[in-house]
């Protein structure tokens, strides 16, 4: 993303964010989190709109994709680079019971955040949070931050240190 672009939108996000992004932004800082959370023009809804959206690789969007578990109902946050799609046969192993695709009604609940717009923190719920490994391999990652058009951009290390993430190869 271009200087000029980002202070654009940096003094937009600023004074109007949504009621969601400021609550995404008061919630890194309650983390020790510096981030500024940036209401972007168009839809960041998909990985490819929000990498298109930063002028990033694919790679470096966190897609905060929420889980259940299909035994105990359990929700799960996993933390995936925007490349990869999750191996849920693996990811039943290292969690202990296969996983559900919740429906959107499930992760509004869980998250207080509509799909789409779903950050890597500031849920309603606590939830077990893991932390795709291909994300570490980047200095600096863009996520979603409570809305489909806000997002941030945080260091990975930082970012797994303060949501508590176990990192896991999840493909």
């Amino acid at each position: 993303m271009d200087a000029e672009r980002f202070w654009v939108l940096w003094v937009r996000t600023m004074t109007e964010l949504p009621r969601s992004a400021r609550r995404v932004q008061d919630c890194a800082a309650q983390l020790g989190l510096d981030i500024a959370v940036l209401e972007m023009p168009d839809s960041t809804r998909t990985a490819q709109e929000a990498a298109d959206a930063c002028g990033c690789e694919l790679g470096q969007i966190v897609k905060s994709l929420i889980f259940q578990g299909a035994q105990t109902e359990k929700p799960y946050l996993l933390l995936v680079s925007g490349t990869n799609r999750v191996n849920e046969a693996k990811m039943a192993d290292v969690l202990g019971e296969p996983l559900a695709r919740p429906n959107a009604d499930y992760v509004r609940e869980v998250t207080g955040f509509a799909i789409g717009g779903v950050p890597p923190f500031g849920h309603t719920s606590d939830l077990a949070t893991f932390m795709d490994t291909a994300l570490l391999g980047h200095a600096r990652i863009w996520a979603a931050a409570g809305t489909p058009k806000c997002l941030f951009s945080v260091d990975p290390e930082a970012l797994r240190s303060a949501t508590g993430s176990t990192v896991v190869d999840v493909v």
